[in-house]
């Protein structure tokens, strides 16, 4: 089954990633109509979440934000289609690096760093920042279930020459990364989330108390890698932009967690800035109450 729904699905993957931008928006467009006003995909959660967030705008308010949602969902969907026929020229037309100079500077100095990134604006389009930055890129995924969906997203993603490393194996690696002296970048999407019998921490964001990751702390703690937070904006359809801030060159010097709600901070910061961009359909907010409950 897995193979029949591959080989169904694929011709039309293929020929999306082919098509020009502009009749990718107007399929995009359509796709809106369905996603929305047809099926409502995750409408309800969208809803919940978004009143969770925004408690005090108006149903007017709400529904505003939660259709620019899902028509700039339905553009994230092809456009990371669309990655697997773009050029590196396109893509460095459409997603603008405003600062790598401050990754490069470190890789001289023999530093390696970590992105911090959200689920907000373009987070696929961040793998291709491997074609700028002078150190390797690697960047931290989640398997998929479909063992051939899951070949064709590590291409898609790894089309720009960025290595794709699973959650379970990256630990490991960092650590022979380290070892070896092999400078690198790290790319780290810390905002969903965590299982909560996984090493976690409690912070407020968007006004509620949720648990949220703490691993790339972790590594920038044991092997004193710069952690940045990578803030990304879309500038207007089909072209973004990611700047570099920098949290701290002394992670260790930090107290605990403190680079983790430093990099939720300025996450939230940037939703609250333009909340349209979040990846809404997520249940971001599912453990909230639960953090004075114990779990194995």
């Amino acid at each position: 089954m897995q193979l029949l729904a591959f080989l169904l699905i694929y011709p039309l993957i293929w020929i999306i990633s082919r098509l020009p931008f502009t009749l990718l928006y107007f399929i995009s467009d359509g796709l809106y109509l369905l996603m929305y006003h047809v099926i409502g995909y995750r409408k309800k959660l969208v809803n919940k979440n978004l009143h969770l967030a925004f408690p005090n705008k108006s149903e007017e308010e709400i529904l505003h934000i939660q259709k620019k949602f899902y028509a700039h969902m339905c553009d994230n969907m092809l456009e990371i289609i669309k990655t697997m026929g773009m050029t590196v020229a396109q893509m460095d037309k459409r997603f603008i690096l405003t600062n790598e100079h401050i990754i490069n500077e470190y890789a001289a100095q023999n530093r390696s760093t970590v992105l911090l990134a959200g689920h907000y604006a373009s987070w696929e389009w961040l793998l291709a920042l491997n074609t700028r930055l002078k150190p390797k890129a690697f960047g931290i995924y989640q398997k998929i279930s479909n063992q051939y969906f899951e070949k064709l997203l590590k291409k898609i993603r790894g089309r720009f020459g960025t290595t794709l490393i699973r959650t379970v194996e990256s630990r490991q690696i960092i650590a022979d990364l380290v070892k070896n002296k092999q400078n690198f970048v790290l790319g780290i999407a810390s905002d969903q989330s965590p299982m909560l019998n996984r090493p976690r921490h409690w912070k407020e964001f968007l006004g509620v108390n949720v648990p949220i990751h703490v691993g790339g702390e972790r590594l920038c703690k044991e092997h004193n890698l710069v952690p940045i937070f990578l803030q990304v904006r879309k500038v207007k359809r089909g072209y973004y932009s990611a700047t570099f801030n920098v949290i701290t060159e002394s992670p260790r010097e930090l107290p605990d967690y403190e680079i983790s709600e430093r990099f939720m901070s300025g996450l939230e910061a940037s939703i609250r800035e333009a909340p349209e961009y979040y990846l809404w359909t997520h249940n971001r907010f599912k453990h909230m109450g639960k953090e004075h409950k114990k779990f194995d």
